[in-house]
């Protein structure tokens, strides 16, 4: 078998993992202990990586850590937002829209505009969100998909939807209207 990264091992992981600081150290505390650095012996034919490269890439350059997601983001939902953080009345409203499509902000992923900033499409994609909400103007990549406003697009298996910032809408009945209509479409709603 051969020796995989990271990287390759994702495709066959369905969950994302994360390592907690204490189990960070915990393998930090082994490895010092343990200069033999083979996870299973050779004879077994099967995969060979050292404790030091964890948490590296083939090339051994550091892997960054993940992008924080507020949220369960269960479901493959994740709402994009300008704002640092959401006020207590446009989070309420956007409870209420995610409650309106038939859907719990249990399901729902959040992330803000300046936890994105510097983070690559890589990154982002990795996540693997199914739907992305997209509110405002964001400092990433991700502004690239061709999505035209209040416009539901599709790319593979990912659906987006981007729209004006929440705290806009917020305000704006007219901006509440045409959301609500993109997100009938985009969540199958009939009238």
């Amino acid at each position: 078998m051969e020796n995989l990264s990271l990287q390759e091992l994702q495709f066959f992981l369905e969950e994302d993992l994360f390592l907690l600081p204490e189990d960070k150290n915990a393998i930090r505390s082994k490895s010092s202990e343990k200069k033999d650095t083979d996870i299973i012996s050779k004879s077994d034919n099967t995969v060979h990586e050292g404790l030091d490269n964890y948490g590296s890439d083939s090339n051994n350059q550091p892997v960054a850590e993940p992008i924080p997601v507020k949220g369960n983001f269960s479901k493959g939902l994740l709402v994009v937002h300008e704002e640092q953080e959401l006020s207590e009345e446009v989070m309420d409203m956007l409870v209420k829209m995610i409650n309106a499509v038939g859907r719990s902000m249990n399901e729902v992923g959040l992330v803000s505009s300046p936890t994105l900033e510097g983070r690559t499409l890589e990154e982002f994609q990795a996540l693997n969100a199914h739907i992305i909400l997209k509110f405002g103007r964001i400092k990433h990549s991700i502004n690239a998909v061709p999505a035209i406003p209040y416009e539901v697009y599709t790319d593979d298996e990912t659906q987006y939807l981007f729209a004006d910032a929440l705290s806009q809408i917020s305000e704006d009945k007219s901006m509440k209207r045409q959301l609500w209509n993109a997100l009938q479409v985009l969540f199958n709603i009939k009238k």
